[in-house]
């Protein structure tokens, strides 16, 4: 029996003494954690292994960075330099941004539409356990006898089909094992959404972080197999003797850049939309106010992911496509500006004439806010296809791409810890350490990418270990500004540990603006929650308020 036929099964509420097992987990020390099927356990283990590996990966960060902080220098060999910017972004963008985002999945979708669990307990626990095998295999590729991938996280062929070293399998291998993770995780989430609601939560009364990883996980599933195929034609090429992306046996390399670039734009969003709902429930609570137009940020949301899909091209501008396709990609690349507009708006709109207080939460909620945007406007940038001759493969799409995901995805994610990890440990973290944690990565933050913009327009290609002296100051600024804003994230770390070891009691409702299911459980939650469904006067009626 799962948990979830267990939690339906009672008939008592999970706060009740007659049923004290069903507070705490009944297993113990290790087994808890490697079979637990409680999604909060499972959301836990996903937040520690997006942690740890966001060390990891901002490590491989600085080694970059130290290696460019001076034309000329020989800190790393071309070689491991090539490997720690493959390396880098594989890991930010599976093992950060897609494990941590799920894992706030985990913890708050049940909670947030009165459900007990998640509707797939076992392979909740199964899509988690993959994923520890899967970067052991892609880390593993450092300490083979021959190089790990070094062609750039996007590995174009036939770098990685002709030329990529042998670790290339493993890597496939891991991209496989990731994309399996990904895909089970989103089944559970659309399972639990559409089939768990509490009576009485209705479509038009979901939180909007409920929202965005439903449409989140829709477009998992349709992109998450096209990478899958992408990387067994890889694969294929390299060991069955197919030429699918080798023109000397009739295959074109532009065909893996249109399979990639199909799966890699919707995956843009993928990484984006989570931190899209996470605003959505911070802005509000701290502007003590209901989100503005919540109708148009559903439809807005829907409309981006579907754009989402037929844009994929503006990344091959300078490929040799058609005047007809460009335009065409162009055109429809500036359309995403609309809802994510719309998005913009409404969030300003809720916090116009709101009684704002800026803790932690709200201050990474505008951080995200305010770059983000500025990300957009480098986005239109690249959108335009003649403008993009200058632009493509400069460190200008490095700034744009790390404005985009920097304080879109990574602040959305720190955001919600802020916001949600009292009501997750009952205790409150440090608000003066968590302020010095914004701040110094919001300054330094810009301190390390701004200048990317510059350097870009002046030409410096993106990818090398090595550049002309007329680059060297703006690269020194950015290094320093990188490992600033990199050893900054230690705060982040003590903050979390600190709050779990020794936090002041949080209270079972810490913000006073706060609204929604999960604020009426206590601090920290039972370990089944929601035992019976919540009374339906609970429910934030969006639809009257929209009205």
């Amino acid at each position: 029996m799962t948990d979830t036929t267990l939690n339906h099964d009672i008939n008592h509420d999970a706060h009740h003494d007659e049923h004290p097992r069903l507070l705490k987990n009944p297993l113990k020390w290790a087994a808890r954690w490697v079979f637990t099927t409680n999604h909060k356990d499972i959301g836990t283990l996903y937040l520690w292994l997006a942690l740890i590996m966001f060390f990891v990966g901002g490590a491989m960060a600085m080694i970059i960075r130290a290696e460019l902080f001076q034309p000329g220098a020989r800190i790393v060999d071309p070689e491991l330099f090539n490997q720690m910017t493959t390396l880098h972004g594989l890991i930010m963008v599976f093992g950060v941004v897609m494990p941590a985002m799920t894992g706030l999945a985990n913890w708050q979708i049940p909670m947030m539409i009165g459900a007990p669990d998640m509707a797939l307990p076992r392979l909740n626990n199964w899509s988690f356990w993959i994923l520890p095998f899967a970067f052991a295999i892609l880390i593993s590729t450092l300490f083979m006898s021959g190089p790990a991938p070094d062609f750039g996280w996007t590995f174009y062929a036939p770098l990685s089909t002709v030329y990529g070293p042998p670790s290339t399998d493993f890597m496939v291998v891991s991209i496989h094992l990731l994309g399996l993770s990904s895909i089970l995780g989103a089944i559970n989430i659309i399972a639990t959404i559409i089939n768990l609601r509490a009576p009485g939560m209705t479509w038009m009364r979901m939180p909007m972080f409920v929202w965005t990883w439903l449409i989140t996980a829709f477009l998992l599933l349709a992109v998450m197999p096209v990478l899958a195929g992408c990387v067994t034609m890889v694969l294929a090429d390299r060991h069955f003797g197919t030429s699918f992306f080798n023109p000397a046996g009739g295959g074109d390399p532009i065909l893996f850049q249109h399979l990639f670039w199909f799966f890699g734009h919707p995956e843009v969003y993928i990484l984006i939309l989570p931190a899209f709902g996470v605003v959505s429930e911070v802005i509000p609570t701290f502007s003590r106010k209901r989100l503005f137009g919540y109708h148009f940020m559903v439809y807005a949301t829907v409309a981006i992911a579907a754009v989402s899909f037929i844009v994929w091209a503006h990344h091959m501008f300078t490929t040799g496509m058609p005047i007809a396709g460009e335009l065409f990609f162009m055109y429809l690349t500036m359309l995403v500006a609309v809802p994510t507009g719309v998005k913009v708006f409404n969030w300003v709109t809720t916090m116009f004439r709101g009684s704002i207080t800026f803790e932690t939460p709200m201050l990474f909620a505008l951080g995200f806010l305010v770059m983000f945007t500025i990300g957009g406007f480098s986005g239109v940038m690249l959108s335009l296809a003649p403008a993009d001759y200058q632009y493509q493969d400069t460190y200008f799409v490095v700034a744009h791409f790390h404005y985009v995901l920097v304080p879109g995805s990574i602040f959305g994610i720190m955001a919600a810890v802020y916001y949600w990890l009292p009501k997750w440990t009952g205790h409150m973290y440090n608000e003066t350490l968590g302020k010095l944690h914004f701040w110094l990565s919001a300054i330094f933050l810009n301190v390390t990418f701004f200048p990317m913009h510059f350097l870009g327009l002046a030409g410096m290609p993106r990818r090398i270990p090595d550049y002309a002296l007329q680059f060297a100051d703006f690269n020194q600024i950015a290094s320093i500004g990188a490992f600033i804003f990199g050893l900054s994230q230690i705060i982040f770390l003590v903050v979390i540990v600190r709050c779990i070891l020794k936090g002041k009691p949080a209270g079972d409702k810490p913000w006073d603006g706060a609204e929604g299911l999960e604020w009426d459980l206590p601090s920290p939650p039972p370990y089944h929650t929601w035992m019976t469904p919540p009374s339906p006067a609970l429910i934030i009626d969006r639809e009257a308020e929209a009205g």
